[in-house]
């Protein structure tokens, strides 16, 4: 009888790599942020779980949780399914629990992603109540499950993204003191990414990514602002205003984690974000950025705006694999949907 060890590790093998959440070896990583339906239908924005069978997204940040001293979660229609903890703005949200679990039962790796555009907060007064908003973080959504008032009950996110879209101060105590909760967790890994802006230095976030904390991946903005995707100049070695490069010095000169993944962040669909490009256009944009030894893949915003653009998955991830026969697979445009239970309310 072949032993239980050599089993385990046979069916890891023949498992479809894609199926795995966020992988620091691998150019190819895909993430897609779920939570703020930002195509604005009501339909445009399923429940969680339905993208989770998409063997091409690996890690789905949930957009947002936009207050820190005063707590908030907010997850557009998605919200509708949950119900607000007494007294507070959090949401209590059985679905996205449910889901969450599902998800990473298929391998995909789930961050709760901070922040967002309506954070107004600005950050902290002092060090002081930045640590102990950071132990209010992770007792909402870290491995004790048995703390009050958690969005997602008993499901653990798999880490942390940052995304502040204006000057903050004292982040970096918070920051720190988050990610000591997670390193101190042995129960399973977690990972801390950031999304910032791609001028350099980011202006939000500069202190944070300024050698201070231990970054596992960042998830560039390159849209809405000069550098963008729209900038890059097709056949030249080298950019004015694209600038790759220069987060590429910053992941090995600068970084905390000198192993830090860069991801090209991109609008999935041309009212997601200013310089959204076609899928052909960010062929040659990908090829360029994959010379970089820290670029890790592709990150979009959002999933409503990405499963209204038919074969813009498709063909970002026949870009970033090599594959010529991904743009042919049906599975990664259209959702599996779970049946819905009969309300028994």
């Amino acid at each position: 009888m072949v032993s239980s060890k050599l089993t385990l590790a046979s069916l890891a093998s023949i498992l479809p790599t894609a199926f795995a959440g966020f992988n620091a070896g691998s150019q190819s990583n895909v993430a897609v942020y779920w939570g703020q339906n930002s195509f604005g239908q009501q339909s445009s924005q399923t429940r969680l779980s339905d993208y989770c069978s998409n063997s091409k997204i690996n890690i789905i940040p949930l957009a947002f949780m936009n207050g820190i001293r005063t707590p908030i979660t907010n997850f557009a229609n998605a919200g509708d399914k949950c119900t607000v903890y007494a007294g507070t703005q959090l949401l209590n949200c059985p679905e996205i629990e449910q889901d969450i679990k599902t998800c990473q039962s298929q391998g995909k790796t789930i961050l709760l992603s901070i922040g967002g555009a309506t954070y107004t907060e600005g950050g902290f007064p002092d060090t002081a109540t930045a640590q102990s908003m950071a132990d209010q973080v992770w007792n909402l959504f870290g491995s004790d499950t048995s703390k009050p008032n958690r969005p997602f009950r008993t499901a653990v996110v798999d880490g942390f993204d940052f995304d502040f879209e204006s000057s903050t101060q004292n982040f970096v105590p918070f920051a720190a003191r988050l990610r000591s909760h997670m390193d101190a967790d042995t129960s399973k890994k977690y990972y801390l990414s950031a999304a910032p802006q791609c001028p350099y230095p980011d202006q939000a976030m500069n202190d944070m990514l300024n050698g201070q904390i231990a970054f596992d991946f960042i998830m560039i903005q390159f849209y809405n602002n000069y550098c963008g995707i729209q900038s890059f100049t097709p056949g030249s070695s080298t950019q004015n205003n694209f600038n790759m490069q220069t987060w590429d010095t910053w992941a090995k000169q600068t970084s905390k984690n000198k192993n830090v993944k860069i991801f090209l962040g991109v609008p999935a669909n041309s009212g997601a974000g200013g310089g959204y490009q076609p899928a052909s256009a960010l062929a040659p944009i990908i090829q360029y950025s994959k010379q970089f030894s820290s670029f890790g893949g592709v990150m979009m915003w959002d999933m409503s705006q990405l499963f209204q653009n038919n074969g813009f998955l498709d063909s970002v991830y026949a870009s970033l694999s090599g594959s010529k026969t991904a743009r042919a697979e049906v599975q990664a445009t259209t959702l599996v949907k779970k049946s819905k239970p009969t309300s028994t309310a």
